[in-house]
């Protein structure tokens, strides 16, 4: 069973690729079955959707940029969770996030691939209270509209996901880091326990 982990800044090997890492490590360490794998688009060429339509004929973008080089990963029958991980800009996701998910509709239009994948979200804020859980929401609405299965950090919290401050004054932000953790195990568990 694979989850994938996708790191949406684009700065690269920042804040929030650290936290969505993490993450990932954590869902490794729930089963010796779990295989984690990162897709950083930090760096590529991802361009906004434009509706153009080409997708609802054929697996395949009209658009030949770097998201095309993704979509055998993305399409992958073996991946059973998604950990989404976005920097928070201006209130909400970054635009690569926004280009990432928008162009994730081919999977929609193609026999809803996506479906019943475990999906769960980080959120890397400039400030403790800077836009995080608004932002999960919204990465959340396009995981949904996918028929995803959305869990949050789990129990004892129990929030929407994985809320990091990247400013923290300290060297790095522990509680947030313990929430992107659970989240990542939390996709994880009940991946195996809906035995998708």
């Amino acid at each position: 069973m694979k989850i994938l982990g996708i790191a949406c800044s684009p700065r690269k090997g920042k804040a929030t690729y650290s936290a969505l890492s993490r993450a990932l490590s954590a869902a490794s360490e729930v089963s010796n079955s779990i295989e984690t794998v990162i897709i950083d688009l930090a760096g590529l060429d991802i361009r906004g959707c434009i509706a153009c339509g080409h997708c609802v004929k054929a697996l395949e973008c009209s658009q030949k940029d770097d998201f095309s080089g993704l979509i055998a990963t993305l399409s992958d029958t073996s991946v059973r969770g998604m950990l989404i991980a976005t920097p928070v800009y201006f209130g909400s996701m970054s635009s690569l996030c926004k280009a990432f998910l928008d162009r994730s509709v081919m999977f929609r239009r193609n026999g809803f691939l996506w479906r019943d994948r475990l999906g769960g979200v980080i959120a890397v804020g400039g400030f403790r209270n800077g836009g995080q859980e608004v932002t999960i929401q919204a990465v959340q609405a396009a995981l949904l509209i996918q028929d995803m299965v959305i869990v949050g950090d789990g129990t004892p919290g129990a929030h929407l996901g994985g809320t990091v401050w990247s400013g923290h004054p300290g060297a790095e932000d522990g509680d947030g880091i313990k929430t992107s953790e659970a989240v990542g195990r939390r996709v994880a568990e009940v991946a195996l326990k809906l035995g998708v």
